[in-house]
């Protein structure tokens, strides 16, 4: 829920971002979710909550055998709306996905929105209906939705599921076929000798990239998240509270809104479509985000990792904890003064982390800013540090400034509004 904190008067007068309590990125959008006969079929309940619990609304159609699988009726109770079951007279498939809706009866008497959808979303997909889509087959009602929404240009989405032994070089060549006119594969996850259906969040944020604004569309995106950490000897480190939730957000809304995103931070979180690089350290992260920069055009840097200011010469063995400790100490290398100084034209947003707040936490921020050459600085204090809501001030160098407090993706969402107005609306 977002909330609303204020503690000290902040000059000059804030203007705030951000909307409701949950950030949804599909409201007003529907999505027509097509499920097949593989066992898998019993994930779309919770799929079907996820795309809703963003505002969207799904019209289930089913296959003949997914109905085996799971029942309509519990369906139609994740839904809210009956689902498709049945070949009639209303050509469902040419009202929802052929540009030809309209409001119809359901046929008990109650009005539903069958107005085009925006997204169909197959998933489970098996062997079978994805050799049927890709062969012009419609002889179900999902592989007849499918080839309908491809010649109406509407997107379509896909996730596999299947033995690991049907996901051959057959039915892989079917799925490039259908990559080659413009439907989205997601998944499938390899494992226990299947080939599993994607997780259903990595299903729902590409489908919000199919649906969001795609104001990002084209442009490379680095981010770092996280805590580093320095090690004192093979079992202690140096590190932070920081819980890499808020790079994690940043790369998820890059993604959303059509970006090439990279992230380099201490986890393998197993991003579907975004790219991960490990760094420890503050010195191999700085070394990654170098390198990254050097090999690839990027048009933003997003520096939200919390790194460490000291390190030290770490002991080859564990010491002792028998008796007192003294370290010595040293500061790390500044990776934005390293960008900076390698990169001085690149757009660099970077963060601002004090436990005083007020004016102190702004003048500092606008510090950082300056000395760096920062596009936009993101204020905040130790009470956001490692929880899922943030509490941050957008600072941008016309001296604008936008406070939002609320989870961390809607944090995120609006980090990315007030880059994109301040610096890639008049950019080519």
């Amino acid at each position: 829920m977002l909330f609303m904190k204020r503690t000290e008067q902040v000059e000059p007068v804030e203007r705030t971002l951000g909307g409701g309590a949950l950030h949804e990125t599909l409201a007003g959008r529907t999505v027509v979710l097509g499920i097949t006969g593989s066992i898998a079929a019993v994930r779309t309940i919770e799929l079907a909550h996820e795309l809703i619990r963003r505002g969207a609304a799904v019209q289930a159609v089913m296959t003949e055998s997914a109905q085996r699988i799971i029942h309509p009726d519990a369906i139609e109770c994740a839904t809210g709306r009956r689902p498709i079951t049945q070949w009639t007279g209303r050509v469902s498939w040419a009202e929802y996905c052929g540009g030809e809706g309209d409001c119809c009866d359901e046929g008990d008497g109650v009005g539903v929105d069958c107005s085009a959808a925006d997204l169909l979303l197959i998933a489970p997909c098996t062997a079978s209906t994805i050799g049927k889509i890709a062969h012009a087959i419609p002889d179900t009602l999902v592989s007849i939705f499918a080839t309908t929404a491809i010649g109406a240009g509407l997107p379509v989405i896909i996730a596999p599921a299947m033995h690991r032994s049907m996901y051959n070089l057959l039915v892989r060549g079917n799925i490039d076929v259908l990559r080659s006119h413009g439907v989205t594969v997601v998944g499938p996850v390899i494992e226990e000798g299947k080939a599993k259906v994607a997780k259903t969040e990595d299903i729902v944020r590409w489908a919000e990239r199919a649906l969001c604004d795609p104001s990002l569309a084209g442009r490379k995106v680095l981010i770092t998240g996280g805590a580093t950490a320095e090690p004192i000897d093979p079992v202690r480190i140096i590190t932070s509270r920081a819980s890499g939730r808020m790079g994690i957000a940043l790369a998820y809304e890059a993604f959303r809104r059509g970006a090439d995103v990279t992230i380099v931070h201490h986890g393998n979180a197993g991003f579907a479509g975004i790219r991960e690089i490990y760094a420890e350290t503050a010195g191999e992260m700085t070394s990654a985000v170098l390198g990254e920069l050097g090999a690839d055009g990027y048009d933003l840097l997003i520096s939200a990792a919390a790194i460490s200011d000291y390190t030290l010469d770490p002991s080859g063995d564990k010491i002792r904890s028998d008796g007192q400790l003294a370290l010595d100490l040293r500061p790390t290398g500044k990776l934005l003064e390293a960008v900076r100084s390698a990169y001085p034209d690149l757009m660099v947003v970077g963060f601002k982390l004090e436990t005083a707040g007020g004016d102190a936490l702004i003048r500092r921020a606008k510090e950082v800013m300056a000395r760096y050459g920062l596009a936009m600085v993101v204020a905040n204090t130790a009470e956001s540090m490692g929880g899922g809501e943030g509490e941050v001030w957008i600072i941008s160098k016309n001296n604008e400034i936008s406070y939002i407090s609320g989870a961390k993706d809607v944090v995120a969402s609006a980090i990315f509004d007030r880059a994109l107005i301040d610096h890639f609306t008049h950019q080519p």
